[in-house]
């Protein structure tokens, strides 16, 4: 995969993810409709799919096959998908646009987006729970990355940062939780199903994902100030109007970019170990901050 063909690529990756997620939800009746639509309102309509395509990348650059890469890319996603969600309800950011349509407590109502939220969730772990390959290390990776000690813990700490100012390392800290934790995760997984835990590539990899997971979390921030609410599918300038700490409000928009471009230089020389096997997942990395949604 090169600067040419990575769109390509990437469309083919979120349609085999999307393809499967659909067949997810089509393979069994659900005893409650409701649930199950808004289930899907959560997860099938739109995304970038950007941590089922960081799975299949990983998994390839160490020579997985991609039947053996799509259950995680699919409990990935799922645990995104709730996380979304939730944090979309009105006792959190209480947002009413997602992907360019009403948030799921706006499409049907609070309780059953709470509820499709914890579905989701569980769905993700029944998911992983077939993929057979190095089981125990993947349910470990996928829960830690999900719960205290990753993007819940992260979002707690967003919650109680509001209207606060915290340096760039305390900024990054929470950020690495909220976001980065999961995107670790999903290198983490398409690397597991290839090699075994204790390979040192997997080290190599999980530098690649810190810093991306920074790099994409800063580049949101830059697209909240300079976005318009239809192409980011989600109301732009959120973060201003709820007084939360962002990289343009403490480093200026230049100083974010920067930054963000650092950050993706790091992850692209964290890929040496992998020699040319590493080249798609580089392009991934300036994706991160190229990206306009």
């Amino acid at each position: 995969m090169n600067a040419d063909n990575l769109p390509a690529r990437l469309g083919i990756d979120r349609a085999r993810v999307d393809a499967r997620l659909v067949a997810l939800f089509d393979a069994r009746s659900a005893p409650s409709p409701r649930l199950d639509a808004a289930m899907r309102h959560g997860v099938l309509v739109g995304g970038k799919r950007l941590r089922p395509i960081l799975v299949y990348a990983a998994g390839r650059a160490l020579g997985a096959a991609d039947e053996d890469l799509d259950a995680p890319a699919m409990a990935i996603e799922l645990v995104h998908a709730y996380s979304l969600v939730h944090d979309d309800l009105p006792a959190m950011d209480d947002d009413d646009l997602r992907r360019g349509q009403p948030t799921v407590h706006r499409a049907y109502d609070e309780a059953t987006a709470i509820l499709a939220g914890d579905a989701l969730q569980a769905l993700a772990f029944e998911v992983l729970a077939g993929c057979g390959l190095r089981l125990g290390e993947m349910v470990r990776t996928l829960a830690e990355a999900a719960g205290r000690d990753g993007m819940v813990g992260g979002q707690a700490l967003d919650l109680a940062a509001v209207g606060g100012h915290p340096d760039a390392e305390a900024l990054a800290a929470m950020h690495g939780y909220k976001t980065g934790a999961l995107i670790r995760a999903a290198v983490r997984l398409g690397g597991l199903v290839a090699v075994s835990a204790h390979d040192p590539r997997l080290a190599a990899l999980d530098a690649y994902a810190r810093a991306i997971g920074l790099a994409f979390q800063i580049h949101d921030d830059v697209l909240d100030v300079t976005g318009d609410t239809a192409t980011l599918g989600k109301v732009s300038g959120a973060d201003a109007a709820r007084d939360k700490p962002t990289y343009p409000a403490l480093l200026g928009l230049e100083g974010a970019r920067l930054r963000a471009a650092e950050l993706v230089e790091q992850a692209v020389e964290s890929l040496a170990p992998l020699g040319p096997a590493g080249a798609p997942l580089a392009e991934l990395a300036r994706y991160m901050i190229e990206r306009d949604h």
